[in-house]
């Protein structure tokens, strides 16, 4: 026999760097930040904390490509 039960599963989004953590009796997280600036702005008058989403996965910045040069001098 299976039962169900409730599970309260956190998820993180990868693509933003912080979380709002709203608590109460529906607690959940809310990962859609850009900066814990933009985050706090929003928590205020909240039951709520910002946090840095430990699943955030920065990409990485674009490596500029350098033409190798050969050196063809005598020596």
């Amino acid at each position: 026999m299976l039962m169900g039960v409730a599970a309260d599963a956190q998820t993180y989004d990868p693509d933003y760097p912080v979380c709002m953590q709203i608590y109460g009796p529906v607690g959940y997280l809310d990962c859609r930040y850009g900066s814990l600036d933009q985050c706090k702005f929003l928590a205020v008058g909240r039951s709520a904390s910002c946090i840095v989403n430990p699943y955030f996965t920065q990409k990485a910045p674009a490596v500029p490509h350098r033409s190798r040069r050969l050196d063809h001098g005598e020596g």
